[in-house]
């Protein structure tokens, strides 16, 4: 691994986490027009995936998930760069860049599979 590896992940949903955004996109889901491919990788249909928990717990750096009315300053300027959803890896330096960004996560259609085999070559490409 590089001097700049990662030593934190931070998945930035594309969705606010607030009872009445995630009502929001529930019904905007619903009606076809509200979409979140990190969200399609970490929940099922009613709650997060028994998969995702797994690869979480075996990570050797922690990824914190954040909804978009949740972001600390630094990873909401990172946002506002790149987009959401989007997995941002954080350096040693407190730096952040994109590890996944949303077209990445969403050709990974939802598989928490995919999605480690995504970050696992990305982060060796750093």
């Amino acid at each position: 691994m590089s001097t700049d590896a990662p030593v934190e992940l931070v998945g930035v949903y594309h969705a606010e986490g607030s009872l009445l955004g995630e009502l929001r996109y529930v019904v905007g889901r619903a009606r076809g027009t509200a979409h979140c491919a990190l969200c399609d990788v970490t929940h099922g249909t009613v709650r997060r995936k028994r998969s995702w928990d797994e690869y979480v717990a075996g990570l050797d750096v922690p990824l914190r998930l954040v909804h978009l009315d949740e972001m600390p300053d630094d990873v909401a300027r990172a946002v506002a760069r790149w987009g959401s959803p989007v997995v941002l890896g954080r350096t040693a330096e407190g730096e952040l860049a994109p590890v996944l960004d949303r077209d990445q996560l969403e050709a990974l259609g939802g598989d928490v599979d995919a999605f480690a085999d995504a970050v696992e070559v990305a982060r060796a490409l750093r």
